[in-house]
């Protein structure tokens, strides 16, 4: 699992804008997952190839008359406990608060390293203003601008140098499962349910996460590993600031599942939530089940399953790959038959297709709809690889990646998926720029019938 950094700091002292920096972010308020509210609270970055986790806090103030504030001091204690080094952003422009000085006495008493940033430090002229907060008793700080870049390579080198290395995971034939979905959809329910089947064989394993068990179970033979979780909570206004630490604890278990097991309540019927959840793992490119729980309690007819199926495909086409069952964790009702789906999932998840047919699957495709052009030159699509399983990724090679449209991916993943059989799985296909070689993927359009054939050797 990757570290975790916590930025804290003051009202407008500049998080928002050094995390968009690190995270390489165009801006905080943009989607980053489909289906994503634009309030940012977790980013992925990397930096001197250390990838990292980076959590963006709100404004630390000690108002107790505010409520907002006490939602968001409460959220930055949270933020700090659980993070493997803080960064302490403070306002160069502005000079010291008293929230900075309390914020550094909490600061002093945690055990993970702590890092001291001036932020509004344009240049090397601007640093005279460092003077004044060294009256806060702080050896090292580092004078950055997250607006322009001043100084931030240097600070990041410091900051991942310190940050705890990850020990890699010991590969295991377990399928690993991340259960994840809004608190009262059944999330705990269905585990409980799993786990209690008479055909299932449960142990306890110790998690990478401080606060959590993953638990191992076997079923026909097959081993699960169910992944801890924190419940998402539908984010409301006064209490968006304390879904912070959950969403980054569910977002830290999906990135270390093979198969994400997205519930939702069906009696509620598919909510906005649900789908922010369902971007989530779409991000992450786990493989991903819907899951109706509590379909015991529901209204329906010969058609609400299919209803609610379509509502979902609309409401999350990103997933519309994604299969959907209905069950009961209360009852008990086809809790069994998800084993199947997740094997079939991860069997597709897990798949590898080799160069030859692969390439006869891009020839096909590129016969039947030729690539666009690009600056009044043809596309060309010289060969294509997998690179990786889990999930079934591809690259490439072709004269102009740029001019690849998404509507023309789309198209060439689509093929793979109808030739392939890969129905239940995401796949990533990537292009990459290669100089024309002496062969490539025909693009030309194949004759159909006999006397085609014969009027073209006329």
């Amino acid at each position: 699992m990757k570290p975790v950094v916590a930025v804290v700091g003051r009202p407008n002292a500049g998080k928002s804008t050094l995390f968009n920096r690190i995270t390489k972010t165009k801006d905080a308020l943009v989607d980053d997952f489909p289906g994503v509210t634009r309030d940012r609270h977790y980013g992925a970055a990397v930096w001197n190839e250390v990838e990292f986790s980076i959590v963006d806090t709100g404004g630390f103030s000690s108002l107790d008359d505010d409520e907002f504030s006490s939602l968001s001091r409460g959220q930055v204690h949270q933020a700090i406990r659980d993070a493997n080094a803080v960064v302490l952003l403070l306002d160069g422009k502005y000079g010291i608060s008293p929230f900075d000085s309390e914020l550094i006495k909490i600061l002093r008493t945690v055990s993970c390293p702590v890092f001291y940033a001036i932020n509004k430090i344009d240049g090397y002229d601007r640093e005279e203003n460092l003077n004044e907060f060294y009256r806060l008793g702080i050896e090292t700080f580092y004078p950055v601008s997250a607006e322009h870049g001043y100084g931030v390579p240097d600070f990041l080198d410091n900051l991942v140098a310190a940050l705890p290395k990850v020990p890699a995971e010991e590969e295991s034939d377990a399928i690993k499962l991340a259960i994840i979905g809004r608190p009262n959809a059944g999330k705990s329910s269905l585990v409980n349910r799993i786990l209690g089947e008479d055909r299932v064989i449960v142990s306890e394993i110790p998690g990478t996460t401080r606060d959590s068990i993953d638990t191992v179970c076997t079923v026909n033979g097959r081993d699960y590993l169910l992944i801890d979780t924190a419940g998402i909570r539908r984010k409301k206004q006064v209490f968006d600031k304390l879904e912070k630490i959950s969403i980054i604890k569910a977002l830290q278990s999906i990135e270390r599942c093979d198969i994400a097991i997205i519930v939702l309540d069906a009696h509620d019927g598919i909510t906005d939530q649900d789908v922010k959840i369902a971007g989530y793992a779409f991000e992450r490119g786990c493989g991903c089940i819907f899951v109706l729980n509590k379909w015991d309690i529901v209204e329906k007819d010969n058609k609400t399953f299919e209803k609610m199926v379509e509502k979902l495909r609309m409401e999350a086409k990103f997933l519309n790959f994604a299969p959907v069952m209905a069950l009961s964790a209360l009852t008990g009702s086809r809790v069994p038959k998800i084993f199947d789906m997740i094997n079939t999932v991860y069997e597709q998840y897990a798949t590898r297709i080799t160069t030859g047919p692969l390439n006869k699957i891009f020839e096909k495709a590129a016969a039947r709809t030729e690539p666009p052009m690009y600056k009044g030159r043809r596309l060309k699509l010289f060969y294509a690889t997998q690179t990786s399983a889990k999930p079934p990724t591809f690259q490439c090679f072709v004269n102009f990646p740029d001019g690849i449209h998404f509507s023309y991916q789309r198209f060439l993943i689509n093929q793979i998926r109808l030739d392939t059989g890969l129905d239940q799985t995401p796949i990533r296909l990537f292009f990459k720029r290669r100089n024309e070689p002496s062969t490539r993927i025909s693009t030309k359009k194949k004759s159909f019938t006999g006397r085609e054939k014969i009027k073209r050797e006329k």
